[in-house]
C-alpha cells in the first residue's frame, strides 16, 4: 500500500470518527462526512490527484473548528503540511459570527494557493448543499450566503481554473433558480439585518 493511500484512508477514518454525530443543516440532515468527502473529491479533481496532502486537509478541514481537534494533533498524525493547510482555512470561533465572515473575505487572498483551492471547494460544496438540501433559512439569508461565498471566492480565485469553474457553475444555477441575485454584494452589516 502506498504512503498516499495510507494518508488518505487515515484522514478519512479520523474525520469519520470526529464528525460521527454531526449532521448538515439541510432538510435531509445528511451526515457531515458527506460534505468533507465532496470537498476532498473536488480538491482531488482540481489537482488531478497530485496533491494527497491537500486532499487529506480537505477531509480534515473542519476538525479544529467543529470538533475541538488541535493543530498539534493534526500535525502529529498527518504532518506539518496538512496541519498548516487545515489552519489556513479554519475560522477563529472565539470571535462573533459576523467578524468571522468578514475575516474570511479579508484573508482569502492572503492564504496559500493550495489553501485557496480548498477554500473554494468548501464554498462550492456549501452552495450545492443549499440548492439540493436547503436549510430552513429565509430566502434573504440564502441570498446573503451566496453573496458572501462569492465575496470570499473573489479573493481566492485565479489559481485553479477547474475549481473556479465549479464554483461559478453553482452560482449560475442559484441565479437561474432565484436563490442568488446577480450583482448582489455582501457586506458585514447585512448579517445584522432581519430576514424575510
Amino acid at each position: 500500500m502506498s504512503a498516499d493511500t495510507l494518508l488518505l484512508t487515515a484522514a478519512l477514518d479520523f474525520a469519520c470518527r470526529k464528525h460521527v454525530h454531526q449532521r448538515r443543516k439541510g432538510e435531509s440532515r445528511e451526515p457531515y462526512i458527506n460534505h468533507l468527502a465532496e470537498v476532498a473529491h473536488l480538491v482531488a479533481e482540481a489537482t488531478g490527484g497530485t496533491d494527497p496532502n491537500l486532499v487529506a486537509a480537505a477531509l480534515l478541514h473542519d476538525c479544529v473548528e467543529d470538533q475541538g481537534v488541535t493543530r498539534a494533533e493534526i500535525a502529529a498524525l498527518f504532518g506539518e503540511d496538512v496541519a498548516t493547510l487545515v489552519m489556513e482555512v479554519t475560522d477563529d470561533k472565539s470571535t462573533p459570527k459576523e467578524m468571522r465572515k468578514q475575516a474570511q473575505v479579508d484573508h482569502a487572498a492572503h492564504i496559500s494557493a493550495r489553501a485557496r483551492i480548498l477554500k473554494i471547494a468548501d464554498k462550492t460544496s456549501n452552495l450545492r448543499a443549499i440548492q439540493h438540501s436547503p436549510p430552513p433559512w429565509p430566502a434573504a439569508r440564502k441570498r446573503r450566503y451566496f453573496a458572501w461565498a462569492q465575496a470570499v471566492v473573489d479573493g481566492a480565485r485565479g489559481g485553479n481554473a477547474f475549481i473556479d469553474a465549479a464554483f461559478d457553475a453553482e452560482v449560475a444555477k442559484a441565479v437561474a433558480s432565484g436563490l442568488a441575485e446577480p450583482g448582489f454584494r455582501w457586506h458585514m452589516a447585512l448579517e445584522t439585518e432581519g430576514d424575510d
